[in-house]
């Protein structure tokens, strides 16, 4: 596997990409890139108020998503990313839009941003999906017990869910390796973490054989 440079982790908020990214970094010994929390300006905000917040929000992803594009590249280490620059333009800022807490003027200058950038992105070795439904996003997203997302609708994460689906289904940007963790519990059971390094293992192999 020293081919490998970049493996991502997608999916929806609460479906464990942050504990799989940090879990699979021990594993095999890879470098963790993590979406910050504790330190964006703008998330707790937008909980609070999507509609004023969101654009300022997708903003900052993206550029923080860009700078993890540009530290891939230079690092020589394998690196396990915690979700990817094509999440906050084809499934969160999307979704936004959709919902009308992004204006049409404003979607459009984002995507001239996003179109921008994505010229300068490889796509990561293996794109690892969870998929997760909404009771179990909602029950991980209260195990974890961030005072901020107490505001999260349950029809958000039904529409980023949608979003996800369609994507993933059009994804072509390079391997796919799509894990339903539903049933799975991989930080309380062995085996079921075990399942998921299989899995990869299995693509790994094919990707770099």
């Amino acid at each position: 596997m020293k081919n490998i440079k970049h493996i991502a982790i997608s999916g929806n908020i609460g479906s464990g990409k942050t504990t799989l990214a940090e879990k699979l970094a021990r594993h095999y010994h890879w470098t963790p890139l993590l979406e910050s929390v504790d330190h964006n300006p703008y998330l707790r905000d937008f909980y609070s108020d999507m509609t004023r917040w969101a654009f300022h929000l997708q903003i900052y992803f993206l550029n923080s998503r860009f700078n993890q594009v540009n530290q891939i590249r230079q690092s020589p280490k394998t690196i396990v990313q915690d979700r990817t620059i094509y999440e906050d333009a084809h499934i969160f800022a999307a979704n936004l839009h959709a919902s009308g807490h992004i204006s049409h003027r404003d979607y459009q200058s984002y995507l001239d941003i996003f179109n921008s950038m994505i010229q300068f992105v490889e796509p990561p070795d293996l794109l690892i999906y969870l998929k997760a439904d909404i009771p179990k996003l909602v029950h991980q997203i209260a195990r974890r017990n961030r005072d901020f997302e107490y505001n999260i609708k349950l029809e958000y994460l039904k529409n980023l869910n949608e979003h996800y689906e369609k994507w993933i289904a059009s994804y072509r940007h390079g391997r796919l390796l799509v894990v339903d963790v539903n049933n799975m519990d991989f930080v309380e059971r062995v085996e079921d973490f075990s399942t998921i390094v299989n899995k990869i293992e299995l693509e790994l192999n094919s990707l770099f054989s």
